[in-house]
């Protein structure tokens, strides 16, 4: 029987709520403002608790200290059914009105982080929330946080020759691992793609990596197509990002070969569709097993086996079939999944599409 309420055991949850100070020592020797996004995007934790936050119209990150305002909720993540409708209506305005950007996980209190824009276009403003164990919302003060940001070189433009904004593509990702900020997104260069990773604290960021893909579907080379997913991961003891691209191409990166200023061709280890933007993704282990998970915004939520990552052989040459190179599950109990992040070991947490609007709730992982 699922409970509506999920919680870590008391003892460690309690540990965890006490443990858990202000990071003010984290940021010391940079500059420490109030954070002055003027739009939220992508979210990762660091393991320390130090939220990294996007601002993709600015072409920033920021370490966010949360301070005080990660205490004081019940440990855990609650279910919380019409989470747009709460959370619009805590904003003064209706459901229609605000998009949610991401969702992160603390990796302490175990509560749930909500980014979003409010409004429409040039006038939409960030916010952020935060849902505790007991279903309790929280809007996060920012004003009050202190904070430290970083601004990314060369970003991707606000008109294209194409038309479109691009600039809502400066960042499409962000990851923390062994001490830096992952980032991927687009730059105004001829090979828009890339992957930047930035050492934190921060001081200033290079000029990243541009990468390019064969996507066998679409039987070219690209590197226009951002990076929409990905997660830092070790192979062999080396550590490599696996990134997922539009269309579905699964793509693996040495980090070694990521130099700065520098070109670099990716290894597609897997086509896993067309008509297709994944969303998120998180790794997990399951009767002795690693996994993947990753959602997407046409073809569900695919589990993925990660033991081949290494092996698989390169996609080189176009694919006619729907899928190809490391093969997937799809999860049919899992639907209109918007966002994903890890709750704990054994349960995800995500925001789903149901009738009516959209619905925040705790599952196991498959």
């Amino acid at each position: 029987m699922r409970n509506r309420l999920i919680h870590i055991a008391a003892l460690l949850a309690l540990v965890a709520v006490t443990a858990y100070g202000p990071a003010t020592a984290r940021l010391a020797g940079a500059v420490e403002t109030a954070p002055s996004l003027s739009s939220i995007g992508p979210l990762a934790f660091g393991p320390d608790g130090m939220l990294y936050a996007a601002d993709p119209q600015a072409a920033a990150i920021f370490a966010l200290d949360l301070g005080a305002q990660a205490n004081g909720g019940a440990a855990g993540t609650a279910n919380v059914a019409g989470l747009d409708q709460k959370l619009a209506a805590m904003l003064g305005t209706a459901a229609g009105e605000i998009q949610i950007t991401d969702l992160a996980v603390h990796p302490k209190t175990h509560n749930s982080y909500v980014s979003v824009m409010r409004g429409q276009g040039a006038n939409a403003k960030p916010a952020l929330f935060r849902v505790d164990g007991a279903g309790k919302i929280d809007l996060v003060a920012s004003e009050s946080l202190k904070s430290t940001s970083v601004t990314l070189p060369n970003p991707a433009g606000a008109a294209a020759a194409n038309g479109r904004n691009n600039r809502s593509q400066s960042i499409t990702k962000l990851a923390f691992s062994n001490g830096r900020v992952w980032v991927a997104g687009l730059s105004n260069e001829e090979f828009a793609s890339k992957l930047w990773s930035v050492a934190y604290p921060f001081a200033k960021a290079d000029a990243g990596t541009s990468v390019e893909i064969y996507h066998g579907n679409h039987q070219q080379l690209e590197t226009r197509s951002p990076v929409y997913a990905f997660i830092p991961y070790s192979i062999d003891n080396q550590p490599y990002i696996i990134g997922a691209y539009l269309c579905t191409p699964l793509v693996k990166f040495p980090v070694s070969s990521l130099t700065p200023g520098a070109k670099f061709r990716g290894t597609t280890i897997a086509e896993l569709g067309a008509g297709n933007r994944p969303i998120d993704m998180i790794l997990y282990q399951k009767n002795g097993k690693e996994f993947l998970l990753m959602s997407n915004t046409s073809r569900g939520v695919m589990k993925i086996p990660t033991a081949d990552f290494g092996s698989a052989t390169p996609i080189t040459a176009p694919v006619t079939a729907e899928t190809a190179g490391v093969a997937y599950e799809k999860i049919a109990s899992m639907t209109g999944i918007q966002q994903l992040d890890k709750l704990d070991a054994t349960h995800s947490v995500v925001i789903a599409q149901v009738a009516g609007g959209l619905n925040l709730s705790a599952v196991d992982l498959p």
